[in-house]
């Protein structure tokens, strides 16, 4: 059983709280919760978006998404306000926006001084919270660094007294890690009692936000592991928690059939009670050609509202900025979006009485019928291994402790490669590796490489690129160690502690590529440790004097190091070995 059994052998050790204990606790909090009321809320005369929502469904509304990543709140507000205005001047509204906050915001307050600044603003002042509620009638909802973090109940209960009820997001406590933390089960206590505090509250209208893609959801190799994670996602928390879970999905998946499939999927899942919260666009098509994402854009988003139109799910959608893949956009490009939107939703009404939907409904029949199998699997598996399946807070710390390809390899071993529907996202990274595949054939780069140890890893849980790199230099005869996904400077200086390495790329996304970098050359003068670093993906920093941030190519190199912008630049990079 390999990780899973190191995994129980952990929980063994490991002395978790009595979920019944953190329950009470939760249950009695909420008797003095009071949810408060957005600027949204009170403008439709409702208490929650699970309301607005149930009403949108029924009257074949489709609702619109906004992510918005400014550095700072004022930035954050005035961007609000100005797309609330400028959609009203051409006769729109846009129902929900969501927050790409500083990842600093998981951990406790006393320790957010020391991490390093990533992208988005800091919620300081509960002033800074008022905002995203009261700046323009625009539901706020909080998904990244909320529930899933050590900061967990402190949030949720910032969240609810804005007036914010779909809160999240589950997928991440899987997946993501607080800068500079490492206590697991302090964790996933607060990710469970949060969990609890929002059941206590289910009928006020709470809703448990989960991206299955920011989650194991991205790891996976196959779409029918997916569902079985949602199945499982569902049974912790609708069923034993007793919480109203709200899937997304959307990011990874760039096949329209199968972005139609995963809404009908979901409401198979869900037993015809879902109400999502929103599908992410298509991030993985797009490139530095505006007009070729602007036409992606088009393809992914005629689909998503035609399959709402037919199987209202509660899922907003959400029209991505061209600019997405190279930067933060700017609240002019979300509010051309936002427009671009609204005319794809006219084509879509008129194509809707002519589209046949049969090749999504059979995805959907397809993938949950094997994950139903997976998802059997996995309970039946962890039961055998000792787990109380009946106890949140162990199936919780045990599934994060045994992670994505463990969980796979455990429960999907039947799954057939050439048959089973891979994840588009496993797919792509699969065609990275072959289109560079020639660039690594090169004869005087395997010279270069031949036995030389190098370790890869990622700052952040977006992981497939630095998993091809590892791919490719294994291919190359280099010795790779691969570290894999929400790698910290001190994790590295770790691994590189317990074995020399005579190299280190790293991949970061997150908008702190300068402190990171720049932390990591202090711990690796700290210990002694010299050795090229190259450094390859989004390489921005947020900065105070800047509402977006900033390239920071330079800078990077300025300290000694290598940034790499693409792919093909890499094997000039890795002369620096010979």
């Amino acid at each position: 059983m390999g990780s899973a059994t190191d995994s129980l052998r952990l929980l063994a050790q490991t002395r978790l709280p009595d979920f019944n204990r953190l329950r009470a606790e939760a249950v009695e909090l909420a008797a003095q919760v009071s949810i408060g009321r957005s600027a949204f809320l009170r403008q439709h005369g409702l208490a929650s978006e699970f309301e607005y929502k149930r009403q949108a469904m029924a009257a074949g509304q489709i609702m619109y998404h906004a992510h918005i990543g400014m550095n700072d709140i004022d930035a954050t507000a005035d961007a609000l306000t100005k797309i609330q205005q400028s959609l009203q001047a051409h006769g729109f509204a846009l129902d929900r926006a969501g927050f790409a906050i500083d990842r600093r915001m998981g951990l406790p307050a006393g320790r957010r001084a020391d991490a390093a600044a990533e992208t988005g603003p800091m919620l300081v002042r509960q002033q800074d919270w008022d905002l995203l509620a009261q700046a323009a009638p625009i539901q706020p909802h909080l998904g990244d660094f909320m529930i899933g973090q050590p900061s967990s109940m402190a949030n949720t209960l910032e969240a609810l007294r804005i007036g914010c009820t779909t809160i999240g997001n589950l997928s991440q406590y899987f997946t993501f890690e607080a800068p500079g933390w490492s206590d697991t089960e302090a964790t996933t206590a607060q990710t469970y009692q949060a969990m609890a505090l929002l059941a206590a509250l289910r009928e006020q209208g709470t809703m448990l936000h989960s991206y299955l893609e920011d989650g194991y959801g991205a790891l996976f190799r196959h779409c029918a592991t997916v569902a079985a994670w949602a199945m499982l996602e569902r049974y912790i928390v609708e069923e034993l928690i007793g919480a109203r879970l709200s899937h997304c999905i959307g990011g990874l998946t760039s096949d329209p059939v199968k972005r139609a499939g995963w809404v009908l999927a979901l409401h198979r899942i869900h037993q015809g009670q879902q109400v999502g919260s929103m599908l992410y666009g298509d991030t993985i098509s797009f490139g530095q050609a505006f007009e070729q994402n602007r036409a992606l854009t088009a393809e992914y988003l005629l689909w998503d509202i035609l399959i709402q139109l037919h199987a209202p799910s509660g899922h907003a959608v959400l029209p991505l900025p061209v600019t997405e893949a190279i930067r933060i956009p700017s609240a002019d490009e979300i509010i051309e979006a936002q427009l671009f939107g609204r005319r794809v939703e006219q084509t879509a009404r008129r194509l809707y009485p002519h589209v046949d939907f049969s090749a999504a409904e059979a995805f959907a029949e397809n993938v949950c019928r094997e994950g139903a199998i997976i998802y059997d699997n996995a309970l039946s598996g962890l039961r055998e291994l000792g787990v109380d399946t009946a106890n949140p807070l162990q199936m919780l710390y045990v599934l994060k402790k045994m992670g994505a390809q463990d969980f796979e390899r455990l429960f999907a071993s039947g799954l057939d490669d050439a048959e089973s529907i891979r994840t588009d996202i496993f797919d792509m990274a699969q065609s990275v590796v072959t289109e560079h595949r020639p660039l690594f054939a090169d004869e005087k780069l395997r010279q270069r490489l031949r036995g030389r140890r190098l370790l890869v890893a990622s700052s952040d849980v977006h992981a497939h690129a630095a998993g091809a790199l590892a791919q490719l230099l294994g291919e190359a005869e280099a010795s790779v160690v691969y570290l894999g996904a929400e790698q910290d400077p001190a994790d590295l200086i770790a691994a590189l502690q317990r074995q020399p390495a005579d190299g280190l790329l790293l991949s970061t996304h997150n908008g702190m590529a300068l402190e990171y970098a720049q932390r990591l050359q202090q711990l690796m003068r700290e210990a002694g440790i010299s050795l090229p670093v190259i450094i390859g993906g989004v390489l921005n920093q947020k900065t105070e004097d800047q509402a977006l941030p900033v390239p920071v190519f330079d800078e990077i190199r300025a300290l000694g190091m290598h940034p790499v912008a693409a792919l093909p630049a890499l094997p000039k990079l890795l002369e620096f070995n010979s």
